[in-house]
């Protein structure tokens, strides 16, 4: 059980310290709205990994790869959806005006698309967490439970600490809160377009 936890923690760390759409997304979200109204939506892979999962493990652990072009596509136009958002806040953007704002709910709905729409969970839960998983689960259902409330507990805390770093970040002034938006918008559309490159050369992971 020790080593499946060790493990969890190791993996939980890794996705969400590494960048990718879901991430930048919180960011963005964070700097337009405060943090507060973005911190729920780090709960979205709670929401949206259970269908991944259950997907994930009914194709034994491997997407298709109509599938996987398909995500990348629908995937590059949503989040470049968007970048257009953090751009118009961006522009919209003055020194006394509070930037505009989105609801608890609706940074948690944005947050549940976006990961609904990435390949990379799908990715990470068929090459990496879902074996592991499996085999945790072919041997006890507690190893099966330590392992995914391990890499959730871990996953979902780090990018807490994201949200609230960025919103402390955002405090530092106006002029460094709209260059961090623009920032923020501009890693969306790479991302984006980054996806809708891979979905047209049928591009895969790893």
């Amino acid at each position: 059980m020790l080593t499946y936890l060790i493990q969890a923690i190791g993996l939980g760390f890794a996705a969400a310290a590494q960048p990718g759409p879901l991430q930048t997304y919180l960011i963005s979200r964070t700097l337009s709205s405060g943090w507060r109204r973005a911190l729920p939506a780090v709960l979205a892979p709670l929401i949206s990994d259970g269908p991944i999962i259950t997907l994930v493990l009914l194709v034994l652990s491997r997407i298709p790869e109509w599938l996987e072009r398909f995500l990348y596509l629908a995937g590059g136009v949503f989040v470049l959806y968007l970048a257009f958002g953090a751009f118009s806040a961006w522009r919209r953007f003055n020194d006394t005006d509070a930037a505009p704002e989105a609801s608890a709910a609706q940074s948690l709905l944005g947050a549940v698309m976006v990961n609904l729409l990435n390949p990379n969970p799908y990715m990470f839960c068929a090459l990496v967490a879902g074996p592991i998983l499996l085999r945790a689960w072919r041997e006890s259902t507690g190893n099966a439970v330590v392992f995914v409330a391990g890499f959730y507990g871990v996953f979902i805390s780090v990018m807490a600490a994201m949200v609230i770093t960025f919103g402390t970040a955002a405090r530092l002034g106006p002029k460094v809160n709209r260059a961090l938006l623009g920032v923020s918008a501009a890693a969306l559309a790479c991302f984006g377009l980054y996806q809708l490159w891979l979905g047209a050369i049928g591009g895969r992971l790893g």
